[in-house]
């Protein structure tokens, strides 16, 4: 093991290929991770020793306490009680005060609002420490290391504080109350008297969202009595602002979560069965390697007394999983069970079922809206249960109409997408889900998908607060199309005839359908027996999360559906490049999807499936019944504010009607009512958010620049929230920027063809890049099948446009991606491996609204033809 101080570095007599002998003192993973790094630098490690501590176990964190903080040299505990907003180390020379000498170099990282010394310790001083210590050996074999003089008030060593000194100063903001626990945890933990007895905090993170309802107790010294609620202890500072703590430590040792203060009594003692002796005595084996020091594991052996730490912890959750059957423990259990007794009769309870969560704890953020009370969930979705962000962090997610907040949501970090992930696992591999019956699966997806459809009035709301999406719509489509699509695949459970290959599926959905997209990749990937982790648009959090919170209520197990609000770049990433994810679906911009792809290959070449962007061609023929290819036209473009991936992107119509066909557009535009989504009677809604407004009102600017002609509209309502007027353009030419870029808004391109020109007009629609879908409107049945059967894209629309249905394949060519949602293709090309029945369509093209049959019999019939 290593220290991470140069002091203890043995500076060599001479130099060799710029590699040094080194002899390395101290403890810990840190260290050992720098001694592998160091050997694989080519550097010779002629001496390693190590430090015993208390009771002869290692100091895991003995690296930690001899790295010198930039903010005023105290550790990191020091750093966050002072609430400062920068922590960081130093590596220098040694000197007789050994961590007083020159600097040779630094690094610093931001402290986040929640933070503690773990996490800073996991998230920056561990993985940056390991460089910088390598960094600095090389610096010296190169002769390149600085010696920056040290000031003299950073060049002392402040240990951790005592026990007597953490005591809570209870006159002070909420921040700082919060500062102060979360600088003590874990060591040496803040406390306060609480009925006589000495009480330590644990967990301590900011209250965000309203104060819940809870029964008050009383601290000596606080100004105003704590709150025990279902989530834990919420506090109070001298601003009247609050803060919630998780866990309560008490003089014994003994640990509680804080909302169980007021529980009443202890639990009875089980009798074990003979098969749960023998996971005690194999449990008892692991206690005793992991306490070397202590002769006999008894009942009454103290797992922290006896020496150890929070390493010790890890390791042994990790060996009893693997040990013993896939038990699954998590690290807070060994803290609220520390006795070998106690802890013996807490797994036996989680292995009989009887120790499992109370009800599901929802935190929402509740809004009075729409004639109803609409309660939003905001917090990750992992294992069961809605949790903060490890960091504490979170974002606002705005409400479009208005530009206001509707909440803050927990912004996922790495390690709440390897916890999502590593219970998605779990719940694959050792969970009731990959051993339950087809048809219970399916059973569990009906009573969701009722679920869905009683609550469909608020997750339509929720949709429109947060995405912009105007209520009928969302109502009908966004909604209504979840529900149909659980149904469908819920149907098939039990009748998928499949070379199964099961895993641990990811899903990153866009911002423009929230639940509906949600659905579309979920659901087949749940019929087919995957457990996955989902990240939904960062923009659009809230209906996942709701629906989050009904799978808990249709009894879908812990693990199998997870849900992690964020960014792409960090959640969806990590999620793109997990070892453990063996197949990711994606909906979302081309760009991002090539990157995806490349992630996804170099990482453990997981399976992919990928809609992407479009550019899809509409062609208009003069012998159209030209009302309905008005209207539908208008649909084609405008529908859901033109945030839809399949928007006609460019419309080609026939020199003998594109002047009349034009008229009749705007005049139909100006009918449209654009305003809050909510009202019954709006047509048109906001733009998802303001920098996709922006983006847009930019498209249109170019176009004009180019030379296209500015019909309609091409600017933003003068009115808050994000809305934009429907616009239409004339002229565009094959090569301007709009004829070639789709704009994902409430924008109608429009190209002129000459008559009769129907192969020259084919060419036109196919020179793109896009491939997702199309149409054609046209009464002449030849005319269409010969267009149809031409155009290069996933979908072909004859005399309609948007007839989207679950049953039917849906998905692109080129770089619109590759693999199908929905229909019988949403499995085969998505979330299993082979498909054993007959297909009665092409992978490479999707459908030709209805059948092929019923619209050639019914074309001599009626013009009025899907």
């Amino acid at each position: 093991s290593v220290h991470s101080n140069l002091c203890h570095y043995t500076r060599p007599q001479v130099y060799f290929k710029n590699k040094l002998k080194l002899a390395l003192i101290g403890q810990s993973l840190f260290g050992q991770e720098v001694y592998s790094h160091l050997l694989k630098e080519g550097h010779r490690v002629v001496g390693v020793f190590t430090v015993p501590d208390k009771d002869g176990k290692a100091d895991p964190l003995g690296d930690l306490f001899y790295i010198n903080i930039l903010n005023g040299n105290s550790s990191f505990h020091r750093t966050l009680i002072m609430g400062d907003k920068k922590a960081g180390f130093s590596v220098f020379w040694a000197d007789d005060g050994l961590d007083t000498g020159p600097i040779l170099l630094q690094r610093s990282c931001d402290v986040k609002p929640n933070d503690t010394v773990d996490s800073l310790y996991n998230r920056f001083l561990f993985p940056e420490g390991i460089k910088a210590m390598v960094e600095a050996v090389q610096l010296i074999a190169d002769g390149k290391a600085p010696r920056t003089p040290q000031p003299e008030e950073g060049a002392t060593y402040e240990g951790i504080q005592k026990k007597e000194n953490a005591e809570i100063p209870w006159d002070q903001p909420a921040e700082v109350l919060h500062n102060w626990i979360r600088g003590h945890d874990k060591v040496p933990g803040a406390w306060a008297e609480i009925d006589g007895q000495m009480v330590t905090f644990y967990g301590s993170s900011l209250l965000t969202s309203s104060v819940p309802a809870g029964e008050p107790l009383d601290i000596r010294g606080a100004k105003k009595p704590g709150l025990v609620t279902k989530n834990g202890l919420v506090l109070f500072g001298n601003d009247g602002k609050a803060l919630m703590v998780r866990n309560l430590q008490f003089e014994d040792g003994k640990m509680i979560p804080a909302s169980q203060y007021f529980s009443s009594g202890e639990t009875s003692v089980v009798e074990l069965t003979a098969e749960e002796l023998k996971v005690a005595e194999t449990i008892k084996v692991i206690w005793a390697r992991i306490l070397s020091n202590v002769p006999v594991i008894e009942d009454s052996t103290d797992f922290f007394k006896s020496g150890a730490s929070s390493m010790d912890v890890a390791r042994l959750v990790e060996e009893i999983r693997q040990k013993c059957g896939g038990l699954q423990l998590q690290n807070e259990d060994v803290y609220m069970a520390r006795k070998f007794g106690d802890f013996i009769q807490k797994v036996v309870r989680r292995l009989r079922g009887e120790d499992q969560e109370a009800e599901l704890v929802v935190d929402y953020v509740s809004k009075e809206v729409n004639e109803m009370t609409v309660k939003m969930p905001y917090q990750c979705f992992i294992n069961g249960q809605f949790v903060d962000a490890e960091d504490g962090e979170t974002y606002a997610t705005i409400n479009p109409t208005d530009g206001t907040t509707l909440c803050r949501v927990s912004y996922a970090s790495l390690a709440d997408v390897d916890r999502a992930v590593a219970a998605a696992k779990d719940a694959f591999e050792n969970g009731e889900w990959g051993r339950m019956n087809a048809r219970d699966r399916g059973r569990l997806m009906y009573r969701l998908a009722d679920l869905m459809e009683e609550n469909q009035e608020e997750l339509a709301t929720i949709e429109a607060l947060d995405s912009g999406a105007v209520y009928t719509l969302a109502l009908k489509t966004h909604i209504g199309m979840s529900v149909q699509t659980f149904r469908y695949f819920a149907g098939w459970c039990d009748k998928i005839q499949v070379t199964f290959s099961h895993s641990v599926c990811a899903i990153i959905i866009p911002w423009n359908y929230p639940l509906m997209m949600l659905a579309w990749k979920s659901a087949a990937c749940l019929a087919a027996g995957n457990t996955l982790v989902l990240k939904p648009a960062q923009v659009t959090p809230l209906t996942a999360l709701k629906f989050a919170e009904l799978t808990v209520k249709a009894g879908f197990p812990k693990g199998v559906i997870n849900i992690i609000p964020g960014s792409g770049g960090v959640a969806g990433q990590r999620l793109s490049q997990h070892p453990d994810i063996r197949k990711l679906g994606f909906t979302g911009s081309t760009s991002v999807g090539k990157q995806i792809m490349k992630s996804c290959a170099v990482s453990n070449l997981k399976k992919v499936s990928l809609e992407l962007g479009g550019k899809s061609p509409l062609i208009i023929f003069s012998d159209c019944e030209l009302d309905k290819a008005v209207r539908m036209g208008m649909g084609a473009v405008f529908f859901n504010k033109g945030e839809n991936c399949i928007a006609a992107g460019r419309l080609f119509v026939e020199e003998a009607i594109h002047d009349e066909f034009v008229t009749r557009v705007v005049e139909e535009i100006k009918k449209m009512k654009i305003g809050d989504p909510l009202d019954r009677s709006t047509d048109h809604g906001p733009q998802n958010h303001k920098a996709h407004l922006e983006k847009l009102l930019q498209y249109c600017e170019t176009g004009v620049k180019e030379g296209a002609t500015l019909v309609y509209g091409g600017r933003q309502v003068q009115r808050p929230g994000f809305f934009m007027e429907p616009t239409v353009f004339t002229g565009v030419e094959d090569h301007m920027y709009l004829a070639k870029e789709e704009s994902f808004g409430p924008i109608m391109v429009i190209s002129k063809f000459q008559n009769g020109d129907i192969d020259g007009v084919l060419q036109r629609a196919n020179n793109t890049e896009y491939g997702l879908a199309s149409g054609v409107f046209t009464r002449d049945i030849s005319k269409a099948m010969y267009v149809s059967d031409r155009l290069e894209a996933g979908t072909v629309f004859i005399n309609t446009y948007n007839k989207t249905d679950v049953a039917a394949p849906f998905g692109g060519v080129k770089q619109s991606g590759f693999g199908k949602d929905l229909g019988t293709c949403g499995f085969s090309c998505s979330w299993v491996s082979t498909l054993h029945h007959t297909r009665t369509h092409s992978p490479e093209k999707g459908i030709l609204h209805g059948s092929l049959q019923r619209t050639l019999k019914n074309f001599q019939k009626s013009s009025n033809t899907s």
